[in-house]
């Protein structure tokens, strides 16, 4: 009788195991995002500007400044930060600026924003084009963008073509951060617009 329990309690607890893995593995959901955001850029590519453009449609009160500050972060009471990551050599050249410079600016940034309880969204919506484009043999210059944002942040948004080697979902899935993704530029506006709960 106590072996028959035994064997019966095992069962339940064994399809329990069962029920509760996908749950465990499903992606948590994101916290809706407030005003004022800012938004900036870690490798000065164009990407943050076509997330400008979606914010000031819905009327969602922002500041861009592709090379924000902890300073800048620190001048209004922001409730949001966006790091664009994706990295142009040109941009960085027109801003005097190396990868180095971009990645321990973004890092300071990042923390500075937690450690004041803003929230931090990680973003990339250029693309594959974009983690391949104008590269030279050998230069890492946008990954090391990703890496530097990506995994710190409270959110991730991504354009799908951005994610065709799981690059993103994989670090989602390691950091267990919610990712918000959208198809083609012109979803922006709808993934934005739910995000702020517009």
């Amino acid at each position: 009788m106590i072996r028959r329990a035994s064997l019966l309690l095992l069962v339940i607890l064994v399809a329990a195991a069962f029920a509760l893995a996908p749950a465990a593995q499903a992606q948590p959901a994101a916290p809706k995002a407030q005003a004022p955001v800012l938004v900036s850029s870690c490798g000065q590519s164009p990407g943050p500007l076509k997330i400008t453009v979606f914010l000031k449609r819905l009327g969602i009160d922002f500041d861009y400044k592709s090379d924000a500050t902890v300073k800048d972060l620190a001048a209004k009471p922001y409730k949001t930060l966006v790091i664009v990551t994706g990295a142009s050599l040109k941009g960085m050249g027109a801003a005097g600026v190396s990868i180095k410079d971009e990645l321990t600016r973004s890092g300071a940034l990042i923390d500075a924003a937690k450690k004041g309880g803003v929230l931090v969204v990680g973003s990339h919506i250029e693309g594959m084009a974009r983690r391949s484009q104008g590269a030279e043999a050998g230069d890492t210059s946008d990954e090391q963008s990703i890496d530097a944002v990506c995994p710190k942040s409270q959110v991730l948004l991504i354009r799908k073509d951005g994610d065709e080697d799981g690059r993103f979902t994989a670090i989602a899935k390691k950091q267990n951060i919610p990712m918000l993704t959208f198809e083609k530029n012109l979803d922006l506006e709808g993934v934005l617009k739910s995000f702020f709960g517009k």
